[in-house]
């Protein structure tokens, strides 16, 4: 078989014989294998999905953060702002760790990374500020907002990290607030409130992390197995698939042999008629093609094509092949209506044949110019298709076989 540069565009009906052309390896690009039946399912399905759940958990955190700090510690710093002892300090660190949680936010909604340890660091600072600065008469209100906004913030600076950094964050707010209570001069029942105290601001944030770590690690889990058995299930498709293919498959060879070897083995063919070498021309051309037709190629159009072009060459046939443009990938039935007219063709030819196909990535042209010994009339209307077209002329003893795909 030889494969050569064309000399236009589209398969051309013949002249009066063929034309031999000088022979140049043919370049021709790879598209992807034919369908196989189902695919498994993506292999991140259950990273996606504990992705979505940390990001639900991540919004829930900042809403609960900023609840806190906007409906309840700023109405009450604005109520008892004159009576705060140093109210800007109270007023300014409540804004500076809103600035700062809004950028925590804004960077965890991104999922960029938080450089968490300076922003934990700030918290503690201004918290160990805001103590002292709400005054004694202030020390367990709400004015004094260093209780409840070190933890909720905590748990935004700190997501993601280790659940022990946050715990120790969280003691370290605890230990600040525990001086400024033994600084006013505390007695036991201030102990006892600030016990009280501690257990409620530590425990609701401890639990939301422990809760989203939690959610997200089971989501994750529960996709990972729901997405392998999916893989299960799609394995169990594919298979059943290829095994309805090599029905289909064992149905076509028996189609296109059992009937002449039939006629052989009961000696209702000769083998030394030409009619009946015509026909076994063709049933072996078809058996070809169908063994092509299941292989696993790069590009199975012009690999079928090949294979009957090979058995012709065996017949001591001299094949042309010109491919323009790349075949885009297309269906079994699809393709077996298109190579199959020209495997017939081929199956008929003498001496020479010219193989020509042009294609786009939306359209398929295959042209075949040969000698042929009346094969192809014999069977034309097996071809006949809405999604493929067939056309076939002769000019005396040279045929002209063009299919296309889409039918136009």
């Amino acid at each position: 078989m030889r494969a050569e540069p064309p000399a236009s565009t589209s398969p051309a009906p013949p002249a009066s014989t063929p034309v031999p052309s000088t022979p140049v390896p043919s370049t021709i690009d790879p598209v992807g294998p034919p369908e196989r039946g189902p695919s498994p399912p993506a292999v991140g399905t259950a990273g996606a999905v504990a992705s979505a759940s940390d990001r639900g958990a991540r919004i829930a955190a900042v809403v609960i953060a900023y609840g806190w700090h906007l409906l309840i510690s700023l109405p009450a710093i604005g109520m008892n702002w004159p009576d705060l002892r140093w109210p800007w300090v109270v007023g300014g660190g409540w804004l500076a760790v809103a600035l700062a949680g809004a950028f925590a936010a804004w960077r965890l909604l991104r999922d960029a990374p938080l450089p968490a340890w300076p922003l934990v660091v700030g918290l503690l600072v201004v918290d160990a500020a805001v103590f002292p600065a709400s005054g004694e008469a202030f020390l367990f209100a709400s004015a004094n907002w260093g209780w409840g906004t070190v933890g909720w913030f905590a748990v935004l600076f700190l997501w993601g990290r280790p659940l022990r950094q946050l715990v120790a964050t969280i003691a370290a707010g605890a230990v600040i607030a525990l001086v400024a209570v033994l600084g006013q001069g505390a007695d036991a029942a201030d102990l006892s409130r600030y016990a009280m105290y501690v257990y409620g601001v530590a425990v609701l944030p401890l639990a939301l992390a422990v809760g989203a770590a939690t959610l997200t690690t089971l989501a994750a889990e529960r996709a990972h197995a729901a997405s392998a058995g999916a893989a299960v299930t799609a394995q169990r498709l594919a298979a059943a698939h290829a095994q309805r293919e090599r029905r289909e498959r064992l149905a076509l060879v028996d189609a296109a042999a059992g009937e002449i070897l039939a006629d052989l083995a009961a000696g209702r063919a000769d083998p030394g008629d030409p009619a009946v070498q015509r026909r076994c021309a063709l049933a072996a051309a078809r058996l070809r093609r169908l063994i092509a037709e299941s292989d696993d190629v790069p590009d199975p159009l012009l690999h079928e094509l090949r294979a009957s072009a090979d058995l012709a060459e065996r017949r001591g046939v001299v094949v042309d092949l010109v491919v323009v443009g790349s075949p885009p990938p297309l269906p079994v039935p699809v393709r077996r209506r298109l190579v199959e007219p020209l495997a017939a063709g081929l199956a008929g030819a003498r001496e020479r044949a010219r193989l020509t196909v042009v294609a786009g990535p939306d359209s398929v042209e295959i042209g075949l110019i040969a000698p042929a010994r009346g094969i192809l009339e014999d069977v034309t209307s097996a071809w006949t298709d809405d999604t493929v077209g067939y056309e076939h002329e002769r000019d005396g003893e040279v045929g002209w076989t063009r299919t296309r795909w889409p039918a136009r």
